[in-house]
């Protein structure tokens, strides 16, 4: 017969139950505290949801009432360099972090309320209500709430989207050699995203101190925990990948905070991340004033059953028993909160003049400027100030061939040798003596602790790099081996860390670098070939550039790197075992800012391209005869384009081609068509032309592959039809 041998977890999961014992030994501070944190969480939250009922509150309103307990008994006891990230339904947990901010010493109960805790409750309804003195100057509204300083990393829209930046941040306090940790805060739907999953697995891979906090409410939107997933003890996740576990009554906050002590003890170790879920329970429905059982999901009796066990409740009674506090006093919380509320509400609204009797409405002068609204989609750039930048052709300095790989590598050597917050992550960039091209060569060795091979797990590196550059600390370089795979973290790469700039206020600098390179021609097939530029230069935050020789490289990649936006960096593969020449010893030099390079002086037609492309040009220029003017474009972005280069030459031209390689409905060209036809139409003598792939990806055939992508046959044909426009042969 087989033998079957019972298995156990690699790392203990626990429950935690406090016993009366407990709560006598709680220092009573403590528990004053907690009591007077949740009375002002419930009240702000019953104001919002006060306010959403009357018409005030633009978009949801997703209330936390019910939940308090987990977030003030996970928090309480964090210290203010400690950060907490959240989900859509986090103003209980921003709270908690920004009152016990600026009352380090706690809470008195009985002068629950002082300047700076109203400053909070004010400045975090006017966020909530989208009002320039919110903390995101009213761009993050209820759903994305930030502040730094407070260590509140900001709440998060997208089910599981905070955890994989929350995993960065946490990777930044280690690796700045503090003891500090982060607590991301999610929901039962999350753990079941893979972007959670992917961040347990690196996580407990590194050993990266972050706190995977489920708050276990039973309910999505009106789905039950039970039909979703088989085990519904949630924190049994984090038994699969190595992490410790605690499982625990979220609506006993002593318990949950109990918990967190035992935790945090194990992270700030050294001993890498753990999950806890806490239990609890949200009184309402998922958006807005009205419980769950009046859509008919949830029984009445539950929620009942799950009212009786109120946070707020069990901590008085607690304290009650144990002669710390009574009734009067527990009302006198109860109405201090409420009354820092109505001041807070009375200093945002006033009555509406043209509304019926009592209706109010929402301060006009209040409001942000609607200049605002693209304030802050990138910085302005003024980094790059007063920098030394270069050109090929005024170089004076001695020059020498090399591969354009090698340039790749050499640029990143001296970076890395004189900024040390440079990091660079990727799958197999530790390995192959340079990764999967010679990208990364040599630098494993001189560099071993900021060359990370990371899993597969796109979702996971590409937040643990936007989280690294939301913290500040580092400068992360994350490589995609090809740019299809950056679809895997859509999320993070557009939602995250392209938005987070502008969504949070327009401050937040964010110095990531994403290199990818295109691969059309090698015959890896539809998955693998694409040309991100098109999609990026509509998604709003990024920075694009596409060297097209290793000089210009060099210069690129050190403007990417001193810029505090997310910059796009793409490559060609067959630029890589390409030679140019580059000047010997100088890697510290940058490329003009959104400056274009002409290639090839003309006056018949301008010619727009980049990347492999501007060879592919050059030689249909000189196969045709036409005399083209071709500029390298080198930066991308709409922000970036060197709009005066192309402006002159156009108006000296009369015509237009933009030639690329990649796929027609992913092209690049087809935004920059578009602006082209609105900008110079007067100067215009017939529509812009362009030179693109086909509408389906390259195939692995390589004769369908061919037929795919352009080359220099395409950019030739494009150049005789532009001719025949002229009445030319």
């Amino acid at each position: 017969m087989t033998e079957k041998i019972q298995l156990s977890p690699k790392e203990p999961w626990v429950e935690l139950r406090t016993t009366p014992e407990d709560w006598r030994d709680a220092d009573p501070r403590l528990l004053e505290t907690m009591l007077g944190q949740m009375h002002l969480i419930r009240a702000f939250e019953e104001t919002v949801l006060q306010l959403a009922a009357e018409g005030l509150v633009h978009g949801p309103a997703h209330s936390s009432i019910g939940q308090e307990g987990g977030a003030v008994g996970s928090i309480v006891g964090l210290r203010g360099t400690d950060a907490v990230n959240g989900s859509h339904r986090g103003h209980h947990q921003f709270l908690a972090k920004a009152i016990g901010f600026v009352t380090p010493d706690g809470l008195d109960v009985t002068n629950l309320v002082n300047e700076p805790i109203q400053e909070v409750l004010q400045r975090t309804l006017a966020e909530i209500l989208g009002l320039a003195q919110g903390y995101c100057r009213g761009r993050g509204g209820s759903m994305h709430l930030q502040w730094k300083e407070a260590g509140a990393l900001g709440t998060n829209a997208i089910v599981g989207g905070g955890v994989p930046l929350g995993a960065g941040n946490a990777w930044a306090q280690q690796h700045s050699e503090t003891s500090d940790l982060t607590v991301s805060y999610f929901g039962d739907g999350a753990v079941n995203i893979g972007s959670v999953l992917e961040t347990m697995n690196l996580t407990a891979a590194w050993d990266i101190p972050l706190v995977f906090f489920i708050e276990n409410n039973l309910y999505a939107v009106s789905t039950h925990v039970s039909e979703v997933t088989a085990e519904e003890r949630l924190s049994g996740r984090g038994t699969g990948f190595g992490i410790p576990s605690w499982r625990v009554d979220g609506m006993d906050p002593l318990a949950v905070h109990l918990a967190m002590q035992e935790i945090e003890a194990h992270t700030r170790a050294g001993n890498g991340p753990a999950v806890i879920e806490a239990e609890v329970y949200r009184f309402f429905h998922q958006n807005g004033p009205v419980p769950g059982s009046a859509f008919g999901y949830r029984p009445k009796d539950e929620e009942e059953e799950w009212r009786g066990r109120d946070p707020l409740t069990r901590v008085a009674n607690e304290m009650m028993t144990l002669g710390l506090i009574e009734q009067v006093e527990v009302d006198s919380v109860r109405a201090q909160a409420q009354a820092a509320m109505e001041l807070a509400v009375n200093e945002l609204l006033e009555a509406d003049p043209a509304g019926k009797p009592g209706a109010r409405r929402i301060r006009p002068d209040l409001w942000p400027s609607a200049d605002f609204v693209n304030v802050g989609v990138r910085g302005d750039a003024s980094e790059l100030s007063g920098v030394r930048t270069e050109e090929f052709a005024t170089h004076t300095g001695k020059k020498e061939e090399v591969r354009f790989v090698d340039a790749v590598a050499a640029v990143m050597d001296r970076r890395m040798e004189t900024d040390a917050r440079i990091v660079v992550l990727g799958e197999d960039v530790h390995r192959l003596k340079g990764g999967t091209n010679g990208a990364t060569k040599g630098l494993v060795e001189k560099y071993p602790d900021r060359i990370l091979g990371t899993p597969i797990s796109e979702n996971a590196f590409a937040g643990l790099g936007g989280g690294m550059a939301l913290d500040g600390r580092f400068r992360p370089v994350i490589e995609f081996m090809y740019p299809d795979f950056m679809w895997v973290a859509a999320d993070q790469v557009f939602n995250q860390i392209g938005k987070a700039r502008h969504m949070f206020g327009g401050d937040a600098s964010v110095p990531v670098v994403i290199r990818t390179k295109v691969a059309m021609g090698s015959g890896y097939g539809s998955q693998h070939l694409m040309d991100p530029a098109g999609i990026f230069a509509t998604a709003p935050g990024w920075r694009i550039v596409a060297p097209s020789n290793p000089f210009d490289y060099i210069g690129l990649m050190n403007a990417a790197l001193a810029l505090n936006d997310p910059v796009l960096v793409i490559e060609h593969v067959d630029l890589y075992a390409s030679t140019g020449e580059i000047a010997v010893g100088d890697y510290d030099y940058q490329i003009p800012f959104g400056k274009a390079a002409i290639k090839r002086a003309g006056n018949d037609v301008t010619v727009l391209t980049y990347l492999s492309m501007v060879s592919h040009s050059l030689e249909a220029v000189e196969q045709t005869g036409i005399d083209a003017e071709v500029i390298d474009l080198r930066w991308l972005d709409r922000a970036s384009i060197d709009w005066t280069t192309i402006g002159a030459s156009i108006t000296k031209t009369n015509a237009v081609m933009i030639v690329e390689q990649g796929a027609q409905g992913t092209s690049y060209g087809s935004w920059l068509a578009d602006e082209i036809q609105r900008r110079f139409f007067d100067y215009l003598d017939q529509p812009v032309q362009r030179v693109h792939g086909g509408e389906a990806s390259p195939s692995i055939s390589k004769v369908l592959e061919r037929a795919a992508i352009a080359r220099t046959e395409e950019v030739a044909a494009g150049l005789k039809k532009i001719a025949m426009g002229f009445g030319t042969n």
